[in-house]
């Protein structure tokens, strides 16, 4: 089982590359500039890249923990969707930075980009806004059925409030259209996912996390 997931993320993966390498390709060569170049690597869309591809992968590890952790199907369907989601997304992203010849880690702290970078970071793993920690992760893979299900529905709840937050700052200062135009459809289809996790919390006699 874990191959047949490790074979459709790598497929998916690759399928979301190609798409955006295509996506990049005709912007450039639509561009009205003929000077067009690729963003600099301490740009906003390269940091929000790099940033938004970690952000992703925890993101993708917590809905496919959660469905070995419940058989309700609409929990297991909307943990199916995000990762299915951000796995391709997380692609497209690693793949403009393949295409922008940049570097895929930086020395700079997450969030520089958004002038962030001297908020604290990392403490037990937590690494950029929404993230969860170690051990929220670690008590997520001890839980089963409906405890499983409340933990893993708050925790992606704040985890989509923190990639909101960073999408929308690639909104506002990333440069290459594609890229904003990917972050925008992140705000529009989390916003929306976490309306949904909100009844499927408040059906299980649970809530959000302040």
């Amino acid at each position: 089982m874990r191959q047949m997931r490790q074979a459709g993320w790598i497929a998916g993966t690759t399928a979301a590359v190609l798409v955006a390498a295509g996506a990049i390709t005709y912007a450039v060569a639509e561009s009205d500039d003929p000077g067009t170049r690729a963003p600099a690597a301490d740009s906003a869309d390269a940091g929000f890249a790099r940033d938004m591809a970690v952000h992703h992968q925890q993101a993708v590890e917590m809905s496919y923990l959660v469905r070995d952790r419940t058989g309700d199907e609409e929990v297991r369907r909307l943990a199916y969707d995000i990762a299915q989601t951000q796995a391709n997304q997380r692609g497209m992203l690693l793949g403009w930075l393949d295409l922008w010849e940049l570097p895929k880690v930086s020395a700079d702290p997450p969030m520089t980009w958004m002038g962030m970078g001297d908020m604290a970071s990392g403490k037990d793993g937590a690494l950029m806004p929404g993230m969860a920690t170690n051990t929220e992760l670690k008590k997520l893979n001890t839980l089963k059925g409906k405890q499983a299900e409340i933990l893993y529905l708050q925790l992606m709840t704040d985890h989509h409030k923190g990639g909101i937050h960073m999408a929308e700052g690639c909104v506002q200062k990333c440069t290459v259209g594609v890229e904003k135009k990917l972050a925008q459809g992140m705000v529009d289809a989390q916003q929306s996912e976490i309306k949904l996790m909100a009844d499927l919390l408040k059906a299980r006699g649970a809530k959000a996390r302040d």
